[in-house]
């Protein structure tokens, strides 16, 4: 078991009571079995996390929608574990659902997990979708720094020279400065 799935498993048991449907799903190689529990009604959350989780890992695109929405939730740790999740299924819808969860103005207190997301994919969507969060997120008063930051590290992880005009913003920022000057570094 790798170390992401104990994570999920250990967490999942407390909000399953220790079920033996949690159990089940926690041991089952069936991805059919697995994919019934995303289409199943009444079906507890935390059973709808697992079966998205394994099958996602597995490469099982019948995941892909059920793992978006957990990205977006309020729990950082469900969102953790669907971006591990998505990760490993490199479904090429995923940039796409990334970039549109990360630049949600309506859910910016929830974007952190999907800009690091994009971040690691890499993908073309990546960079466009950092650099609009964070100048979002240069507005005077914002409190979604720790967003900022993210995409700043991330625009530096990329080196899209497509960045620097608001990398050399964010380096005004206090919190964003260091940051911001690492990320200008890597671009060079």
């Amino acid at each position: 078991m790798d170390e992401e799935l104990r994570s999920l498993a250990q967490r999942l048991r407390g909000e399953s009571g220790g079920s033996v449907a949690y159990e089940r799903l926690l041991a089952t190689e069936d991805q059919e079995e697995l994919a019934g529990v995303l289409i199943e009604q009444e079906r507890p959350l935390w059973a709808r996390e697992m079966a998205a989780f394994r099958l996602g890992c597995a490469g099982d695109r019948r995941a892909f929608e059920a793992l978006v929405l957990l990205l977006n939730h309020r729990d950082p740790a469900r969102c953790v574990s669907a971006a591990h999740a998505l990760a490993a299924l490199a479904d090429p819808r995923t940039p796409r659902a990334a970039a549109a969860l990360a630049t949600n103005e309506l859910r910016v207190a929830y974007a952190l997990v999907p800009v690091r997301l994009l971040t690691r994919l890499r993908a073309p969507e990546s960079a466009p979708a950092l650099i609009t969060v964070l100048r979002r997120r240069l507005a005077p008063g914002d409190p979604h720094w720790r967003v900022a930051l993210a995409c700043v590290e991330g625009l530096g992880a990329l080196g899209d020279r497509r960045a620097g005009d608001i990398l050399r913003s964010a380096r005004t920022h206090p919190r964003l400065t260091a940051a911001a000057e690492a990320a200008l570094a890597r671009i060079g």
